[in-house]
């Protein structure tokens, strides 16, 4: 008796993934769960079925899907993350949903209701591929639907992806709703070697002391920003991972980088010890390592020397080079930046309260060094948070101050971000 032959088709497949699941449910896991219940009902599930496409697998952060037709399963999936865009409109930053999705059309094998074969293999590798917001396709789905979906594309070229024998090329598709700021998040690191700064752990032993390390944190953030070759991810999204222990590999892969910076410092009297490390996330090794031991009045030349440091190692693997730094205006007067460290220590708490207490310490860190232009703009965005959270009773007047503030950082220097 004949073996039976296993059955094959051609098949577009569709991988979809949540970006950041891993930290959402983390922070928020009831919340998480229910928030992707209702976006699977009311945006997945519908889409998926007006495009005829049949889901096969499901995870807990992502699906797979079969479509019959390329030209469906594209225009499927850009009114997913169309969707998407628009339910984020409103959403806090901390509650986004975003997606990566991936398209591959292939040989597969069919077992009952379950579909395997690189055709799917492909498809998930290429989600790993897209940006937060995007859609990543093969070039054979590109060739059925460049000229049938007048979408942008983006030639992403021929990539190595895990466990498959050739490098496949890929192109990435912007969908038309999509902002300024999704189209600019980093791409994966497979693509452009993007740098997160984690928050340095404060070992003083003393909690009055977080400001500092939160301080010292920022601070390694905006100069390594000045280095306008290396793409560094804001304060607003490493800064989720504060006080949590998580794997390298997971910040690397939920925030698109390759290249993660951690470490800690310990503050004692006029004493001051910071430990640095520069991590590879793709191969897990140290690509740089270092501790300072320094009097408090050094710290401006430690800041100076872990940016160099950093931006020296990672330069060389970026595509161009700007050696050209921008000039950066900051304060040399250590009662000025510590006035600052305080006021931020209180800036991110959206409440009247800590906007006041930090309005108290910017306006001390400009009385003590008139020309500190980054205490100048968090002073104006202080004044402007007291009319939007309704913490004045006179917001004219702190719409005034607020402008002044601005203005005054804006003249010292126009270029500060």
């Amino acid at each position: 008796m004949a073996a039976k032959r296993e059955e094959r088709h051609l098949a577009v497949i569709l991988a979809v993934d949540v970006v950041g699941y891993s930290r959402m449910m983390g922070a928020d896991e009831t919340g998480t769960f229910a928030q992707l219940k209702t976006l699977r009902r009311e945006v997945f599930d519908p889409k998926t079925e007006q495009f005829g496409g049949r889901t096969f697998k499901n995870t807990g952060d992502g699906a797979l899907v079969e479509f019959s037709s390329a030209v469906h399963a594209v225009q499927c999936a850009v009114e997913m993350q169309q969707a998407l865009e628009h339910r984020n409109v409103d959403a806090p930053a901390d509650r986004r949903v975003d997606l990566r999705i991936g398209i591959n059309l292939g040989d597969v094998i069919v077992d009952d209701d379950d579909v395997f074969g690189d055709g799917v293999n492909v498809a998930a590798r290429l989600e790993g591929l897209a940006r937060p917001g995007s859609i990543c396709i093969s070039e054979n789905v590109y060739l059925l639907v460049r000229t049938k979906l007048e979408f942008d594309y983006e030639d992403l070229g021929k990539n190595t992806l895990k466990n498959i024998a050739d490098p496949i090329q890929a192109y990435l598709i912007l969908p038309s709703s999509a902002s300024p700021e999704e189209a600019s998040v980093p791409v994966p690191q497979a693509v452009r070697p993007a740098v997160a700064v984690l928050p340095f752990d404060n070992m003083s032993g003393d909690v009055e002391q977080e400001y500092f390390a939160d301080g010292l944190t920022e601070d390694i953030i905006t100069a390594l920003s000045h280095w306008r070759s290396i793409p560094v991810i804001a304060r607003n999204s490493s800064f989720t991972y504060k006080g949590k222990s998580v794997r390298v590999q997971t910040v690397a892969e939920e925030l698109g980088v390759r290249y993660v910076l951690e470490g800690s410092v310990r503050k004692s009297g006029n004493r001051l010890r910071i430990t640095a490390q520069l991590i590879d996330a793709e191969s897990g090794h140290h690509v740089w390592a270092e501790k300072f031991d320094r009097q408090i009045e050094d710290i401006f030349d430690v800041q100076d020397e872990i940016t160099t440091r950093i931006a020296g190692t990672i330069i060389p693997e970026m595509e161009s080079f700007e050696s050209r730094r921008s000039a950066i205006k900051r304060t040399e007067d250590l009662n000025a930046w510590d006035f600052y460290l305080r006021g931020m220590q209180t800036f991110y708490d959206e409440t009247c309260e800590g906007t006041a207490a930090s309005l108290i310490m910017f306006q001390s860190a400009v009385d003590a060094d008139a020309n500190y232009n980054d205490a100048w703009a968090r002073l104006g965005w202080s004044y402007s948070k007291t009319i939007m959270h309704g913490c004045t009773d006179d917001p004219a007047a702190a719409l005034i101050k607020g402008f002044e503030a601005a203005r005054r950082s804006i003249a010292l220097d126009d270029a500060s971000a």
